[in-house]
């Protein structure tokens, strides 16, 4: 029998490296960020053209490299970050595999540029799908310039699943909101074909963050510290009052690194039980500061998932924390953006957080503080804290498979069966009664139908706008005054990407300056609505659901302008409306549910009212 086992070409081989590391034009984006960090540049400047499909540029004022240094660093596994196998379990750096560039440069062509400070000259290369097509002496600043030209070029296949521009842009974004808020003393800039969208000076955390995401979060930013003898915690969170549809802005960092967590996630929103409604999700921009030993960070090729020795403590520190910040958010004085705010201490009566609550099981513990805010006993309550009754993350991600909005029927089929032959009304054709403006009551055959009004317009709203969409026949009322407002670049690039499918609802903008619409006409049977409110609340829930579910672009944004409308919905004690109500309820293809399998009404038997005077 012949050999049939054969060593891969380089050239190929960097091609399948390359499928894990650059999966679309963010993964490079994010490379380049990280290493030039890495360089210990104070200023980064990203170049983008065409989503990232034509050019991504990376320059930097960093350490540079020498030539042999500019040559290595295309070869695979070529790094300066580890020496021994002991090395993986203490970086504290961000790239340190030396697959990236290596796994770019096979599917793109790459030109770098590169000039320590000593050096009089400095290294050009260019490569071509891993073969190096030019080195030279070149005059340059002292830094690295690194250019990514036509990426998939010579993979067809891969360049065919990219996604439309303001798709792949907007990942482009997420990865620089991320290195730039986890490096605020670094000044950044981005310009997209030829258009400046950030010019970000170094600075503090909180300023870094008013930049990235509007004016509007000084208001909502509240500090959050706790350090122990195990980990440090700091950083901002939001207020409760300005939580969102959506999760989009909640970032964790381990030594300066993003992460995903649902376990920590989860840590977060349980600490703002109470204070928020069930479906929001506030800002928080939280960093920890632990031991490299404690944590595993190469379990993921793109390194953003990571493995703690001990979850659970963890998740108690990170909760008891965002607790702590929340309770003291009354007393806190505003925050002074011109300071550094990331570690500033309170004095403060911390009296009233001794004492856990129910609701809190034994996190209380984490709240006795001295004056200072810090913690006079951790060794001692840090064990306390850890028991049975913190969930543990398999518990965690079952919970949020379970809640996840998916449209699921709520009853059993033989329910809605039933339901359907109890909805006969009575001869007598009793009129249909409103009750604390909220519900419907419809007297049927065999008994009481109890109609939501806002569930019920959602579904029929939600019917009606996505033939409009599937036609292309919104009709607008134009406002009498232009409304203007500015997004942050991300909102601004899904607004762009949806624009077509936002217009076919009925709304008229255009664009007014940079990142900045023009609103000049809603749908033209929306009565009664802030026109901006209603804008903002269509692109939250459009966001929402996209996170949450996978749906076409037309469903979203059915289900979402459907249920930003409905939750306006007003509606009188007048017989004939309450009636309108119900036959246009009754006319949907689907009456019985809203689109997230949520019931429009119920059915009150008369069994069952029997039941409750016990006959």
């Amino acid at each position: 029998m012949p050999d049939i086992i054969n060593l891969l070409p380089d050239a190929i081989a960097n091609q399948i490296a390359a499928g894990e590391v650059v999966q679309r034009p963010a993964s490079v984006v994010k490379e380049l960020l990280e290493n030039s960090v890495d360089a210990g540049a104070t200023h980064i400047e990203l170049i983008i053209n065409d989503a990232g499909k034509v050019l991504i540029q990376v320059i930097d004022n960093g350490l540079g490299m020498s030539e042999t240094d500019a040559r290595m660093c295309f070869e695979r596994h070529a790094t300066s970050k580890i020496s021994t196998s002991e090395d993986l379990f203490k970086i504290k750096t961000m790239g340190f595999r030396g697959e990236a560039l290596a796994s770019i440069a096979a599917v793109a062509r790459v030109e770098l540029k590169s000039k320590t400070g000593e050096a009089e000259l400095g290294t050009f290369i260019h490569i071509e799908a891993s073969e190096t097509k030019k080195q030279q002496p070149v005059s340059t600043n002292q830094g690295t310039s690194i250019a990514v030209k036509n990426l998939f070029y010579n993979v067809p296949a891969r360049r065919n699943f990219l996604k439309s521009n303001p798709v792949e842009m907007r990942h482009i974004l997420d990865e620089f909101h991320r290195v730039a808020l986890s490096n605020p003393a670094i000044g950044f800039s981005l310009t997209q074909n030829d258009k400046e969208i950030y010019l970000l000076p170094a600075g503090k955390l909180s300023q870094r963050i008013v930049s990235l995401f509007g004016k509007n979060y000084q208001k909502q930013l509240i500090t959050c510290q706790e350090e122990t003898h195990w980990l440090e915690v700091h950083g901002y969170i939001g207020t409760p009052e300005f939580c969102k549809k959506t999760r989009g802005e909640q970032f964790f960092f381990i030594n300066n690194r993003f992460i995903k967590s649902s376990y920590l996630n989860h840590a977060v929103q349980g600490a703002y039980e109470g204070m928020i409604q069930e479906g929001q999700f506030p800002f928080y921009a939280l960093f920890i500061e632990m031991n490299p030993v404690h944590i595993d960070i190469n379990v993921h090729p793109t390194k953003t998932e990571v493995k703690f020795d001990d979850e659970r403590s963890v998740y108690g520190i990170i909760k008891a924390a965002v607790k702590q910040a929340l309770g003291t958010h009354n007393v806190t004085p505003s925050l002074d953006f011109g300071s550094d705010v990331n570690f500033k201490n309170l004095a403060i009566d911390n009296s009233h957080f001794n004492a856990p609550t129910k609701s809190e099981g034994n996190y209380g513990s984490f709240k006795s503080l001295d004056k200072q805010g810090k913690s006079t006993r951790w060794d001692e309550m840090y064990e306390q804290a850890i028991d049975e009754s913190r969930p543990s993350p398999a518990e965690i991600r079952q919970e949020e498979l379970a809640g996840l909005d998916t449209p699921q029927m709520i009853f059993q089929s033989e329910v809605n069966t039933q339901q359907s032959a109890d909805l006969e009304v009575e001869e007598s054709n009793a009129k249909p009664v409103l009750m604390h403006e909220k519900y419907v009551l419809k007297q049927v055959k065999k008994g009481v139908m109890v109609v939501d009004v806002i569930l019920a317009h959602e579904r029929i709203l939600y019917e009606k706008y996505l033939e409009t969409l599937h036609k292309k026949s919104g009709t607008s009322q134009r406002s009498l005054f232009p409304v203007t407002f500015e997004m942050n670049p991300a909102d601004y690039s899904l607004v762009m990407e949806l624009k077509e499918e936002i217009s076919a609802l009925g709304f008229e903008f255009e664009e007014f300056g940079k990142n900045t619409i023009a609103i000049n006409g809603v749908p033209a049977d929306i009565k009664n609505i802030n026109e901006k409110e209603l804008f903002e609340g269509l692109l939250e829930q459009f966001k929402f659901n996209k996170s949450e579910l996978s749906l076409s672009t037309q469903e979203n944004m059915a289900r979402s302008i459907a249920k930003r409308s409905a939750s306006k919905t007003k509606i009188s004690n007048d017989s004939i409306e309450l009636r309108t109500l119900i036959d246009r309820l009754f006319a949907c293809h689907q009456p019985n549910y809203t689109p997230n399998g949520t019931p429009t009404f119920i059915i009150l038997g008369l069994e069952k009212i029997a039941e409750f005077f016990n006959q």
